[in-house]
């Protein structure tokens, strides 16, 4: 089973992606490890070799992928997926958890892949919360209506993944 998640920030898709990982015991991969380099703080891998991992993971049988991004260089990404799961709970539970999850890593309650600061906080909200233009992915994704599906939980998910699964 080959899994894509997307959504804005605050929505959900880390989480998601971990538990849907747990209950089916696929591995499931975050496209932001992809583009930064966690060794070393504020560097981005070089563009081939973000693409050629994506590429190679889209090429597994099973999997799990998740991030905001839905541009060209993921694209392999959602061809090959048996499912597209657009992740849209509302817009204030998004700002609340994108919140929660700063104060949480500022005082280390929860790990995170990088120092939170206020201003990439402020971006977050804006920019990446707000700022998410849920049209233009569905703009972008209207090829694929058999395996889209917007939700707004995990049990959603688990339902529309056992109905395809006893249709076929």
């Amino acid at each position: 089973m080959r899994i894509r998640i997307i959504g804005s920030c605050g929505s959900g898709k880390s989480t998601m992606a971990r538990e849907l990982s747990e209950h089916y015991g696929i591995p499931y991969y975050e496209l932001d490890n992809m583009i930064w380099d966690r060794s070393r703080e504020g560097l981005k891998y070089p563009q081939e070799v973000r693409n050629q991992t994506l590429k190679d993971i889209a090429a597994q049988p099973s999997w799990i992928i998740e991030g905001v991004q839905y541009q060209d260089w993921t694209w392999d990404s959602i061809h090959e997926s048996d499912f597209i799961f657009i992740l849209n709970p509302h817009v204030l539970i998004r700002d609340y958890r994108i919140v929660r999850r700063f104060i949480r890593s500022r005082t280390g309650i929860e790990p995170w892949n990088y120092k939170q600061s206020v201003h990439n906080l402020i971006k977050m909200i804006v920019k990446w919360n707000h700022g998410y233009d849920l049209q233009k992915l569905l703009e972008e994704t209207h090829a694929y209506p058999s395996k889209r599906y917007v939700v707004q939980h995990k049990k959603e998910i688990i339902r529309i993944i056992q109905e395809r699964k006893y249709a076929c």
